[in-house]
């Protein structure tokens, strides 16, 4: 695991990430500057952005990895942890539409933070011009702009991760005409956008993630709005089972150690050595 960091011109802070380094990726000393290469890399790197990634060393990532190579069960991985800013309901979210408190003010530079700082910074620490794959993760809000990132640049990346996904994320307060087939954003961006037959999806929930439930269907919400999320997708043409997993813990809660456990599943299902998906 190595710790770096980013002056970001479009979020104007220094955004912290983590690097955790598959077997074959070692440091080198070029030019004086020490800096992690996988150049010799014989099979090729797959690459993981997780937003949240302050939240990774308390799930013990590290660990979950070395278990996982232990096993042999995933290709080579490289993950990288984005730390989040203190205007998190800021810059995750959904680029282009503002939520109905206008969160999500800054998720377009985030997006821009994304491929025009992130990705080139990753290139250029690695060596690596090209990656076996692309996918995307994050936690909760962090869940929701890495599923809106993924959905609108789908040439980009190959798997998305949502644990927990703030999938409520409304245009329309509850008690201002709110009408949920209308007003569920990420729900209504998918409705517009268009079928990417390569592109699969991961999404957990928890029975305890919350307690309220909108429509008084018996259902709590995280729950009812990421099955409602895959009837969206099924109707673009994704299929469950197949290009969308699903996992629900009943004893599932909104928090680090359930979105732990979840963890490895995603890493096995998104990275297997044995089939692709």
């Amino acid at each position: 695991m190595e710790h770096k960091a980013i002056a970001s011109e479009y979020l104007e802070r220094e955004v912290s990430i983590d690097f955790y380094l598959p077997p074959g990726m070692r440091a080198r000393s070029e030019a004086g500057t020490r800096h992690s290469t996988i150049l010799d890399h014989p099979a090729g790197v797959s690459l993981l952005l997780v937003n949240d990634g302050q939240d990774l060393p308390k799930m013990h990532f590290r660990h979950i990895l070395d278990e996982l190579i232990a096993e042999d069960s995933i290709r080579p991985l490289l993950c990288v942890g984005i730390h989040c800013g203190k205007d998190r309901k800021m810059e995750y979210g959904t680029a282009r539409v503002l939520d109905f408190q206008g969160r999500g003010r800054k998720a377009q530079a985030y997006t821009h933070f994304i491929f025009k700082e992130l990705l080139p910074f990753i290139r250029k620490e690695t060596g690596a011009h090209h990656f076996h794959d692309k996918s995307f993760a994050g936690f909760s809000l962090g869940g929701l702009s890495a599923l809106d990132i993924v959905w609108h640049h789908p040439y980009e990346f190959r798997n998305v991760g949502v644990f927990s996904g703030s999938l409520w994320w409304r245009s329309r307060d509850l008690d201002d005409g709110y009408v949920e087939d209308r007003d569920r954003i990420m729900h209504q961006l998918i409705r517009k956008g268009h079928y990417a037959p390569w592109l699969k999806f991961f999404f957990q929930t928890g029975v305890l993630d919350e307690t309220a439930d909108r429509n008084n269907n018996g259902i709590i919400d995280s729950i009812d709005d990421t099955l409602s999320l895959m009837d969206e997708l099924e109707k673009k043409g994704y299929q469950r089972g197949k290009d969308m997993v699903y996992l629900e813990f009943e004893d599932g809660r909104h928090d680090v150690p359930t979105w732990g456990r979840a963890m490895p599943e995603f890493l096995r299902w998104g990275f297997s050595k044995i089939t692709e998906h």
